[in-house]
């Protein structure tokens, strides 16, 4: 039944023109190669303490001489020098990949008008860490976003690789937004499925209107075979919900199945996707606002933390 269709999906939510974002763009890439001693990697760290205490995790080293001995000598291996060469190839100066945050910020700011645009740095790890999100600084590890044909892959399965390539650097980033408490209210006692589901349908959606023409199917991380075989078989998806009384259970072993990471969900098919509680909090919510599109606003949206509300109100019944 797992039918496949081009993805060709068209661009949707793109909010009027407004004035353009610019964000401040650091690119640290080439600092890591630049310190002839280690106090001066000392003095580098003392700037950039979300970097040394994030992204290179100083906690994880019983004292600060074990830690820099450690970068300094990581910093100064040829690999890691071929490692800044592949970087350079798939992102080339940044401009790119600045131009979409800055896209993305723009709409931010057109549905959030007092949002703070943050600082963003871009660096090289050793596939130490690939995103860190603050209220002030977004830090991006590039060398997490080589793609399929790069050389040293994060340590981590196939198909969520398959979420660690170029284009999925800022959806990943604004997820991260959208997935926040400050942005996404939910209710703290509903610990249901359900719960689960539209909340991180809350946050898709969020991203989705940061970055109108973005392909569902990169947000998710899914194949274009995958997305369409979601949108393709959604009333089986749905009447094995129903059959299976997914929704308002509330056992760590449901939401393993249905929302963590998983390369299948075999329950519903041998063909579909991971997550697809996600996918289908995300068609929840989407029925949602359509439903209130001339009262709903997304910060409206947001703030709703009723899930049960949503789910209610959206009249999502797929046949």
């Amino acid at each position: 039944m797992w039918s496949c269709k081009t993805d060709t999906e068209e661009c949707v939510f793109q909010p009027p023109a407004s004035q353009k974002v610019t964000v401040a763009f650091e690119s640290l890439e080439d600092s890591l190669f630049a310190f002839g001693s280690k106090q001066q990697l000392v003095d580098f760290f003392s700037r950039h303490v979300a970097l040394r205490d994030v992204f290179f995790n100083r906690a994880g080293y019983p004292n600060d001489s074990l830690f820099i001995n450690r970068l300094f000598t990581v910093f100064h291996n040829p690999s890691f020098d071929s490692l800044r060469m592949e970087t350079k190839r798939v992102f080339g100066n940044g401009e790119e990949l600045k131009k979409e945050f800055e896209l993305a910020f723009t709409n931010l700011r057109y549905y959030y008008p007092d949002f703070k645009i943050p600082k963003i740095q871009t660096v090289i790890t050793g596939l130490e860490s690939d995103l860190f999100v603050s209220d002030t600084l977004l830090i991006v590890g590039l060398d997490y976003y080589l793609g399929a044909n790069a050389k040293y892959k994060p340590d981590m399965h196939k198909y969520m690789q398959r979420r660690y390539t170029q284009n999925f650097v800022v959806p990943s980033a604004m997820l991260l937004y959208g997935i926040d408490g400050r942005v996404n209210e939910v209710d703290p006692n509903d610990k249901t499925v359900l719960a689960d589901m539209v909340a991180y349908g809350k946050a898709y959606y969020f991203a989705k209107h940061m970055l109108p023409c973005v392909a569902d199917s990169i947000f998710l991380g899914y194949t274009k075979t995958e997305i369409e075989g979601a949108r393709e078989n959604q009333d089986v998806i749905w009447k094995h919900f129903i059959d299976k009384e997914v929704f308002f259970k509330t056992a760590k072993n449901i939401k393993q199945k249905y929302i963590d990471e998983r390369p299948k969900t075999v329950e519903v098919s041998d063909q579909c996707p991971g997550r697809i509680g996600v996918w289908v909090g995300w068609q929840i919510v989407n029925k949602y606002a359509s439903q209130n599109s001339e009262t709903l606003s997304l910060q409206r949206l947001m703030k709703q933390a009723n899930a049960q509300q949503i789910f209610t109100d959206s009249k999502y019944r797929p046949k």
